[in-house]
């Protein structure tokens, strides 16, 4: 019964790293990709439009105080014609947000200026239902929406509207950049994952014609896609992840635009970072639940429905390594010892290389995409297995979360309203006043580092030294982000 006991653990154990090592090498597949298609012209040619469409900007908002002025500046300096412009600031705000954003919106009211301020009493839907509410009283053919910490280009709608003279197009994405990259070790950590999304992740997944997403900002939606979709839905916390699948599935085109940027506010602090991403692995794994059953039924390629899976699954990984670690790496290693299997230590080696070492290699080369310093992406590399680790619990809980189908409100990301000026990092005058609640998960890092630490004695004392780096660097790891989730944290703060 024991050596059953043990082969079942050590099967489950082989199997959850198998499925990692699936994971990783997905990540590993977007850089071969990437080679392949990053010369490929995929924009299906169009002749310009005959004239300029109506078009909305839609700027959703809520408690937003450090950054809401900033964006309505912005937006009425849009290069577009008179008269063909509507702006609406969606503004859920239930602070002095709404003040600041009346007094701005009656400021260019009285200018002549077509902007309005749409306000909700009743938070109902979030995001999504602010944007449906305020959808009934717009009057453009085409919404722009824009973050309350984004900056557009004021040529922005000049360089991409003309892309929808495809009438089967629904939805243009462009690129983020970042206002505050230099603001801390935290936000060019976070910067390079996000150029790897993009850089690599979307731009492979359109130009191999896969299933690709809306980021939720800085992008058009045709308005007749919209409505045709289904409208914009509340049920998950990724509004334009599960709005995006539903249009491809109604068979409309998505675009994106690798080579324009609208700049945006990186969150400067661990607890606004882990937030959002709480957000961001949650909403994708209820979309999982809510699509991906009926992609598969759908006439898509084999290759489209694989795709998909793994784009909408790819949060789960976080889940699938905690339950490894905390339940099953331990008796793994007793039983491998009692069933006299040592040679087990060398399988260990080259899976572990394959899940850790593929998601480096993919935010490596997503500054190579973009032609960025090879040299300062290695450098990084480092943090950005620090800041993988500080979020495995975190999106772990996401994963479980929306696997239970536990419901939670769509909580805003702070911005401190921080502007890169140059090589001059511009500080918000304003308070930083917003705070993010996270739950406290110390004690269960510092068990999960205790876990690794006695991995690391395990394998000393049966002579496979090999192990030990890598086994300290994730209970070093976990035991730094047990206490760095206050501000910047301790190691991502300079």
């Amino acid at each position: 019964m024991f050596e059953f006991l043990g082969w079942g653990f050590l099967g489950l154990h082989y199997a959850l790293l198998a499925v990692l090592c699936v994971f990783g090498l997905h990540r590993l597949s977007m850089v071969t990709r990437w080679y392949k298609y990053r010369n490929k012209p995929v924009v299906e040619e169009h002749a310009p439009l005959s004239e300029f469409p109506r078009v909305t900007i839609q700027i959703p908002v809520f408690n937003e105080r450090n950054v809401a002025g900033r964006i309505i500046d912005q937006s009425v300096k849009m290069d577009y014609p008179q008269g063909l412009l509507q702006i609406q600031v969606v503004d859920d705000s239930t602070d002095d947000t709404y003040d600041l954003i009346r007094d701005k919106v009656a400021k260019y009211q009285a200018q002549g200026v077509d902007i309005q301020h749409v306000h909700r009493v009743e938070r109902s839907g979030f995001k999504a239902g602010a944007l449906r509410d305020a959808m009934e009283v717009a009057t453009g053919e085409f919404i722009a929406i824009f973050d309350a910490d984004f900056m557009p280009p004021i040529d922005f709608l000049q360089k991409t509207i003309h892309r929808f003279a495809n009438p089967k197009l629904a939805m243009l994405q462009t690129r983020w950049s970042h206002l505050n990259l230099e603001s801390n070790r935290l936000t060019r950590t976070q910067a390079m994952m996000l150029d790897s999304h993009f850089a690599l992740e979307q731009q492979v997944r359109y130009a191999s014609n896969m299933l690709f997403n809306f980021n939720g900002t800085a992008g058009i939606w045709r308005v007749e896609a919209i409505i045709d979709a289904g409208h914009w839905s509340a049920d998950t916390l990724t509004e334009d992840l599960d709005l995006s699948y539903r249009a491809q599935l109604k068979g409309w085109q998505m675009d994106y635009v690798n080579d324009i940027e609208c700049p945006a506010e990186l969150p400067s602090n661990m607890r606004a970072f882990k937030s959002q991403q709480h957000r961001w692995a949650k909403g994708g794994i209820q979309v999982m639940k809510k699509m991906l059953g009926t992609v598969w039924k759908s006439n898509f390629s084999l290759a489209k429905k694989f795709e998909a899976t793994f784009h909408l699954s790819n949060n789960f990984a976080y889940f699938v390594m905690l339950v490894d670690t905390l339940f099953l790496l331990i008796p793994s290693l007793v039983m491998r010892e009692h069933l006299d299997m040592p040679l087990l230590f060398w399988l260990d080696l080259p899976l572990l290389a394959v899940c850790s070492g593929s998601h480096l290699l993919y935010l490596y080369f997503g500054q190579v995409a973009l032609k960025k310093s090879k040299r300062n992406a290695f450098l990084q590399l480092p943090w950005l297995l620090l800041l993988g680790i500080n979020l495995a619990f975190n999106n772990a809980r996401a994963a479980l979360e929306a696997l239970r189908g536990q419901e939670s409100e769509f909580v805003r990301t702070p911005k401190n309203g921080e502007l890169q000026i140059g090589a001059v990092l511009e500080l918000p005058v304003i308070e930083k006043s917003y705070r993010t609640i996270l739950p406290d998960e110390k004690w269960l890092q510092l068990l999960t580092s205790a876990v690794f630490v006695f991995a690391a004695g395990w394998v000393v004392q049966v002579g496979n030294w090999y192990m030990v780096p890598f086994l300290m660097i994730l209970a070093i790891g976990f035991s730094l982000s047990a206490f760095d989730h206050e501000n910047s944290g301790s190691l991502l703060a300079n």
